[in-house]
């Protein structure tokens, strides 16, 4: 990514911070600027069902990325917390989706000049804007509980669009970009939900 452009989003993204957004999990939080990954974009039919999962259905175009085991067993992680904290399996796809968003599964520490801010882990959470500590913010069962609580502070979560629910909780600079994640997300919690 070049400078400028690099420059132009961190600047969107930290007046999207400046503007007003009040101190907290549920209220502060930017996107990270990463450098573009390749993306597949992936529709097939052979796929589990997961309407269950996705109420309205997806989203715009989905995309999908192919996933290491570090990137599995996060996704696994999300999913355990997510049912120790006696949530359904939509709350695991909206936390996963957002984890793909965020940091595309991966555990992330301190980004040197790509950082956006303090934003560490899986979802990108921020120890300033009262998360955690950088140690829990990097532990998945931590981060994911952490995401959690602010998924049930939003009324009526379970039947808002997954980009809205997830947006709610991290408001960031890039609020649709969520959406885009809904099926992999879906497809993984119906293959680790049982196992």
């Amino acid at each position: 990514m070049n400078t400028i452009l690099r420059k132009s989003m961190l600047s969107v993204a930290g007046l999207a911070f400046a503007t007003g957004v009040a101190a907290g999990p549920v209220t502060a939080h930017a996107a990270p600027v990463h450098e573009a990954k390749p993306v597949a974009v992936v529709h097939t039919a052979d796929k589990p069902d997961t309407g269950k999962l996705i109420p309205h259905g997806t989203q715009g175009t989905q995309s999908r990325i192919a996933l290491n085991d570090e990137q599995t067993a996060n996704a696994k992680a999300i999913i355990a917390a997510t049912k120790k904290n006696g949530l359904p399996e939509r709350a695991a796809v909206i936390s996963i989706a957002t984890s793909l968003q965020e940091s595309k599964l991966e555990n992330l520490g301190h980004l040197g000049d790509r950082n956006d801010h303090d934003s560490l882990g899986l979802f990108q959470q921020r120890p300033s804007s009262g998360w955690g500590t950088p140690e829990q913010i990097t532990d998945p069962e931590y981060s994911t509980t952490a995401f959690l609580k602010g998924l049930k502070q939003v009324d009526g979560w379970q039947d808002m669009p997954l980009t809205d629910a997830a947006q709610t909780v991290q408001v960031s600079a890039y609020p649709d970009a969520y959406a885009q994640w809904e099926q992999q997300a879906a497809d993984l919690v119906a293959q680790y939900w049982n196992s």
